[in-house]
């Protein structure tokens, strides 16, 4: 990849020297070189070429001079190293000039072999530093779509020997499902859509959050979550009881003058699941998450939850029965299930 190189000093012969010993690297597009006669100019370059990768640079020049440019130059970028290039190689210059954040310091005569070997240096490290802001970048970006619980398993030392392992657990699953809102995106403008989705997910993420869960996944208008640790079920209600209470007071006007009084459907279920990677490690194409008998039956309890209900089925009721006010909804088939199953809605 091509480095860009500022050279600033105000001698005129320098330019042309440059571009005489670096000849095969300009011609191969190793390096490009720009110039400028002191400091002022070479902040002006700098807003126009702001891509430049290192500085070379004089110290005694008309206007500003090599010493007061290293100060701006930590202004104009963290990440820009400079190196001073002059015949004033005195102690006292080479420590005001490190101490201003000079990456290295070379004296005139210039010895170009040398002057190769500092600049390769130089380009390394900066490369080192850019690509070290890149994954804080994407690391940043990465927890905007990546539950905490990847995260901590990705920065494990046996993370890519556990790649395809699981592991069993008990736990909670809650599918969070917007009703009606299919209808909505079909006739309001796909920005109003977006805005309302993700203002309800705000909700529900929050909430989950607050009650120690972790988001599975988004599907659509729906959320899936996930407890673990101890009161999995408890906070497991907790938190959708607070999800719903606050979708509930929302009034929506939409583009078409009516009103939209959006209501949310939750199934909760208990129970032992599998947790771990799923999907084609070949393909690195994976999904880290649980899957499971119990993992079903809360999303068929979401299924057959109506608008503003929070659904769970008799085996968990009997264990939240003292904690949380229930009312019996009655027996129920669900998918793929033989037996019939006595639900039930919580209150409060």
């Amino acid at each position: 990849m091509k480095a860009k190189i500022l050279v600033v000093d105000d001698e005129a012969d320098l330019q042309l020297l440059i571009k005489q010993k670096f000849r095969r690297q300009i011609r191969e597009q190793e390096y490009e070189f720009i110039f400028a006669e002191n400091g002022v100019k070479a902040l002006e370059m700098l807003d126009v070429h702001m891509d430049v990768d290192m500085v070379l640079s004089d110290i005694n020049m008309p206007e500003m001079d090599g010493l007061t440019l290293l100060i701006r130059l930590g202004e104009v970028s963290p990440i820009l190293k400079s190196v001073i290039v002059s015949a004033y190689g005195d102690m006292d210059n080479i420590r005001t000039a490190m101490n201003r954040g000079a990456f290295d310091f070379l004296t005139k005569p210039i010895d170009f072999k040398d002057l190769e070997v500092t600049m390769e240096k130089t380009l390394k490290y900066v490369e080192q530093l850019k690509e070290t802001l890149k994954a804080v970048r994407e690391n940043d970006i990465l927890r905007m779509y990546v539950d905490a619980s990847v995260l901590k398993f990705m920065t494990q030392d046996a993370f890519g020997k556990s790649l395809m392992s699981s592991e069993n657990i008990e736990a909670t699953v809650v599918f969070m499902d917007m009703c009606g809102f299919t209808s909505i995106s079909e006739r309001e403008p796909a920005d109003n859509v977006v805005k309302l989705i993700n203002k309800y997910f705000d909700v529900m993420v929050k909430e989950i959050i607050a009650q120690g869960g972790l988001v599975d996944k988004f599907m659509g208008d729906a959320v899936m979550a996930v407890f673990r640790g101890e009161y999995h079920l408890d906070r497991a209600v907790e938190s959708s009881l607070a999800v719903r209470n606050h979708i509930n007071s929302f009034k929506e006007e939409l583009s078409d003058q009516s009103g939209y009084y959006p209501k949310v459907a939750i199934g909760i279920n208990s129970g032992e699941m599998v947790s771990g990677n799923i999907g084609s490690a070949a393909l690195k194409r994976l999904d880290y998450t649980v899957i499971g008998d119990a993992v079903n039956v809360a999303q068929r309890l979401q299924s057959i939850a109506k608008p503003g209900q929070v659904v769970v089925q008799e085996s968990a009721y009997h264990k939240i029965k003292e904690a949380f006010q229930c009312n019996l909804i009655g027996e129920v088939n669900l998918k793929n299930k033989a037996n019939v199953v006595n639900i039930y809605e919580v209150l409060e």
